[in-house]
């Protein structure tokens, strides 16, 4: 197969691309099982695109039964060097209203231990860099896409991600604001982070659906306010989605996610378990 540059990781309500020409689909086997349903690969603006919905087709996976190791190594197999993540997301500030449309540049995680969030462990240590959670290029390249796209954008802020399946109680709602959460989403860890251990650019692009339930005078989060507004939001996904990958294949990669491996293995190269060594091979196999 083709070399794939850009992955897109489509959330709720966004399940296909439109536009793809030349397209195949695998459902590839990795170390950690299968990604979350078969990845469609096509051209988009003649760049080589691959398009996996993260809730599988039907909404099917719960945000704590992800298996976001499985679909980050799946799309890494692939090729993919950046990855474009869409999520419906709750609102904690005024500003950010639903229907609008933010790229966010850091993560509160309130998430609960139960995803796995590392690719290493058993045998091989390593400690990435995560001061920026999202690549602050590939961010950039998107937001200006959007604005070129005359969609709702705004630029910068704190998303909370949380565990789920649940919406947020009023008290939390509130706290999360008093923490600094501009955001609040459900699936943007353990995926950034396993995207950096990849050493693959990684955004979000988050889907303003709801004031979550702080908001007196705007009705609590449900289902089906989510569903609406993400559906409202989508056709605007999909130009941000055309524009950027035009600018992602004509950019240089300019940051330092291509090499956040790069001094962060700790363990000791004979100390290492020959197992693990080839298990990790692509993603340690140059460091070694």
């Amino acid at each position: 197969m083709e070399q794939v540059r850009v992955g897109v990781i489509g959330g709720s309500g966004l399940y296909s691309i439109e536009g793809l020409t030349n397209v195949e689909t695998v459902w590839p086997d990795t170390p950690y099982g299968k990604p979350s349903d078969e990845i469609v690969v096509g051209d988009l603006e003649k760049v080589r695109v691959a398009f996996l919905p993260r809730h599988g087709r039907g909404h099917t996976i719960s945000p704590s039964e992800l298996p976001a190791r499985a679909n980050i190594w799946a799309l890494k197999s692939l090729g993919v060097t950046h990855i474009l993540s869409i999520s419906a997301v709750g609102s904690l500030c005024e500003e950010l209203a639903p229907r609008q449309i933010v790229i966010p540049d850091q993560i509160i995680d309130r998430t609960k231990g139960v995803r796995p969030a590392s690719f290493f462990g058993e045998g091989i240590v390593a400690h990435i860099a995560f001061a920026e959670p999202f690549c602050p290029v590939l961010s950039e390249i998107v937001y200006q896409a959007g604005i070129q796209a005359q969609a709702p954008m705004h630029r910068g802020g704190t998303m909370v991600v949380m565990e789920g399946p649940q919406f947020s109680t009023k008290s939390e709602s509130h706290f999360y604001r008093q923490i600094g959460g501009d955001l609040i989403g459900m699936t943007a860890l353990p995926e950034a982070k396993l995207a950096r251990e990849a050493e693959i650019c990684y955004c979000t692009v988050a889907m303003v659906t709801d004031y979550d339930c702080w908001h007196e005078s705007e009705e609590s989060v449900t289902v089906d306010m989510v569903v609406a507004n993400m559906q409202a939001n989508v056709e605007a996904a999909k130009r941000i989605i055309r524009g950027a990958v035009k600018r992602v294949a004509m950019a240089e990669r300019a940051c330092g996610c291509g090499s956040a491996l790069a001094g962060a293995l700790m363990t000791a190269r004979d100390q290492m378990p020959p197992d693990r060594v080839e298990m990790l091979r692509p993603l340690i196999g140059r460091y070694l």
